[in-house]
């Protein structure tokens, strides 16, 4: 059965007349009958009874025409819907992203974004990075931002965006932030050896933050002191505060949303940097939304490496 028999079987129920369907069809009377002459041999029933030059619908035929009313709604409406997601001003994205993107980065993207592209939506799934890597190769997410950005990864296509440098978090009143006091106007910097037998709350092993702490200690012949482990940004912001420890995040975590009762001190010797990165599937074209919110995206950290610098 195709929908070209459906559609032309429906003009005729309609106008029980086969010539008068074929001109609002726009198409040959002979077209239209081999086609319900084929649908009717199909189903191996009569839908319609001939009267002279009209025709009039069969009990049968009144039944599946009122099925196939609705599988051509049913067409139209599904037609309608997917236009309007591969439409950049309507459509939807499936975008993951990190907990250290969730609290400034990522609802500063969004809003920018919707300012030029209003009616645009999104479906959010805040996760680790191996995990939003892995639902963009499987396709549950559309795109996701990741951070250290992969390489060579099959399937997958990433786009660095910036780099970003990790800076320590410490408890107000701490003794290092007395000991690093500065001049007004120079800048404050603090040696990632001071914190080797500081207690440290860190992200929980096998997470790409920890990683990057751990290789930097290495670089000192270290090992970091740990106090706590979790995976929840916040939750080490507020232990932190709670004056249990420092941490070690990324900047991006803490523009406007340092917590009352810390101070952030840049790290160096060595400095601590990851690159941040948009990732999405190789196995398929972007669709028109993703493709405007990727435009968008790289236009939007072309500006904030400017600023950077």
């Amino acid at each position: 059965m195709e929908l070209t028999q459906i559609r032309y079987f429906v003009e005729v129920a309609k106008r029980e007349h086969v010539s008068q369907a074929a001109d609002a069809l726009n198409v040959a009377q002979s077209a239209v009958s081999r086609q319900i002459a084929n649908l009717e041999e199909e189903l191996g029933v009569a839908l319609f009874m001939r009267e002279g030059r009209n025709v009039r619908l069969t009990p049968i035929g009144k039944i599946f025409l009122e099925h196939m009313e609705i599988v051509l709604k049913e067409i139209d409406t599904a037609k309608l819907r997917i236009q309007e997601l591969m439409n950049p001003e309507t459509g939807t994205i499936r975008l993951g992203f990190p907990s250290s993107m969730a609290s400034y980065m990522l609802p500063t993207i969004l809003s920018s974004f919707r300012k030029t592209y209003p009616r645009a939506r999104f479906e959010l799934r805040q996760g680790l990075i191996k995990d939003l890597i892995e639902a963009v190769r499987d396709q549950s997410l559309d795109m996701a931002f990741v951070t250290p950005v992969p390489v060579n990864k099959k399937g997958l296509i990433s786009v660095h965006l910036f780099d970003e440098a990790m800076s320590a978090l410490i408890p107000e009143g701490h003794p290092l932030l007395a000991e690093t006091a500065h001049a007004p106007g120079e800048s404050l910097e603090l040696p990632l050896a001071q914190l080797k037998d500081e207690p440290l709350i860190l992200f929980r092993p096998g997470m790409l933050l920890r990683e990057l702490v751990d290789d930097a200690f290495r670089q000192i012949t270290a090992v970091p002191r740990v106090a706590f482990e979790g995976e929840e940004l916040e939750t080490i912001k507020g232990l932190v505060a709670a004056g249990l420890g420092i941490a070690i995040l990324p900047d991006i975590s803490l523009i406007e949303n340092i917590p009352r009762g810390a101070r952030k001190i840049p790290l160096i010797d060595p400095v601590m940097r990851r690159s941040v990165g948009i990732l999405y599937t190789s196995e398929r074209p972007l669709t028109p939304p993703e493709n405007a919110f990727l435009t968008f995206v790289r236009e939007f950290f072309d500006r904030f490496r400017q600023f950077q610098a």
